[in-house]
């Protein structure tokens, strides 16, 4: 699992304390996709141990941890071209232990490179609807099981008007501003330079603009993955007045104050699997405006309502690598960001009290917190039942050597 504070992250840490609450469990974690300070197990629970490792690790690491501990359930998650040294250990593994999948791949078209990994694992969670789909695509044969992400409502809730009063006066510069955030990594797919850039446009666009709009970026403006957003800032030469960087990590009871100062939450990731921050903001009552890809689209509209306002991708990139032959990119225009965040800004009062009250209750209703936690515990306790454990592994296939 990723110790990376990133939305799979957070979720993968809700489903273990979930998986502990029943008393039934026990868990160790290959802690990576960080560099880590010290390399000393770091016993998270009293049942839940994590050994920091370099990357994803390596068969050298799992060959130690299956002999010393016998798990009864290998889980593993992101991309399986991290793990290419896992499908060289068969005779370790296959035979002896149940794998699960948890995917979280967020973009056609259909990966049907993908086929023989999906076929590899006895069962596969997916993590959106555009997941689940290419899933039951491109492998029909496996168990794919739809887990959506949740955001905690012990944090991520709506806070009343008055309980907001020390935010604002510890953020002064903030009163009376129709703050729009954006809370993500700092990553090129996240299109964080091209927000700066485009913000600045906006608030030029018409003087009250200016005089009453206010971005924050949440976010680490120096991540290597990503640009060098305190330059871009001062290169368009936007002042306080309309733009903060906000770069101290900060625990989910003081992220929800931003979601609920937030006038809107802002996301036009090029390509997204789920994308936390946005299901986050709507819990605390603040719609969206997105782009319409991966899982952000089922967020902003259930099919009949909208939660906020969906951009429609104006092209559509096909990238790829070595690795991964192809995948699109779904890239908005300038335009329509524009004319998005003119229309939220816009909004009739009682429209935009409307849609935030429907957000609320659209992730009540498709994103429960507590059916997420069951889901998991139901499917993982499936798992042991139907293909055993270490020791009463049965209902599998070998691997085809020659596909993998």
């Amino acid at each position: 699992m990723p110790i990376l504070p990133s939305g799979v992250a957070i979720q993968t840490r809700y489903m273990i304390e979930a998986l502990l609450a029943t008393g039934e469990f026990q868990v160790l974690s290959l802690g990576g996709a960080i560099k880590h300070k010290s390399y000393e197990p770091i016993q998270a629970a009293k049942e839940w141990k994590i050994y920091p490792i370099d990357g994803y690790g390596s068969r050298e690491q799992l060959s130690s941890v299956i002999q010393g501990f016998q798990p009864d359930i290998l889980w593993f998650m992101t991309d399986p071209r991290f793990y290419e040294w896992l499908w060289m250990m068969e005779d370790e593994i296959r035979g002896d232990i149940p794998m699960v999948y948890y995917h979280v791949w967020d973009n056609y078209p259909y990966p049907k490179f993908n086929k023989k990994f999906y076929e590899s694992n006895d069962a596969v969670a997916t993590i959106s609807k555009v997941t689940s789909d290419i899933v039951q695509t491109v492998a029909p044969s496996v168990l794919e099981h739809y887990i959506p992400h949740a955001a905690d409502p012990q944090s991520f809730k709506v806070i009343p008007e008055v309980n907001l009063m020390e935010f604002y006066r510890n953020n002064p510069s903030l009163i009376n501003k129709k703050i729009f955030f954006w809370n993500n990594r700092n990553a090129r797919r996240k299109q964080s330079g091209t927000l700066i850039h485009w913000w600045n446009d906006f608030i030029n666009l018409k003087p009250e603009y200016k005089e009453d709009c206010m971005l924050i970026m949440h976010t680490d403006p120096a991540d290597p993955n990503g640009q060098p957003l305190h330059y871009i800032a001062a290169e368009l030469n936007l002042s306080s007045e309309n733009f903060l960087l906000s770069t101290e990590k900060l625990p989910a009871q003081a992220l929800a104050l931003f979601y609920n100062a937030a006038y809107c939450t802002v996301n036009i990731s090029d390509a997204e699997g789920f994308g936390l921050s946005t299901l986050e903001s709507l819990n605390c009552g603040t719609p969206i405006i997105t782009t319409m890809t991966g899982g952000l689209q089922e967020q902003v509209t259930d099919g009949e309502e909208w939660f906020g306002i969906g951009i429609e991708p104006s092209s559509k990139a096909v990238i790829g690598s070595q690795q991964v032959p192809y995948i699109y990119e779904d890239r908005v225009s300038r335009e329509d960001f524009l004319n998005a965040l003119e229309t939220m800004y816009g909004m009739d009062p009682e429209e935009y009290r409307s849609m935030s009250a429907k957000g609320v209750e659209h992730v009540k209703k498709n994103y429960s917190f507590e059916s997420y936690q069951n889901k998991w515990v139901h499917f993982l306790k499936h798992i042991h039942e139907h293909f055993g454990s270490y020791e009463t592994r049965k209902n599998y296939k070998n691997w085809d050597k020659n596909t993998l």
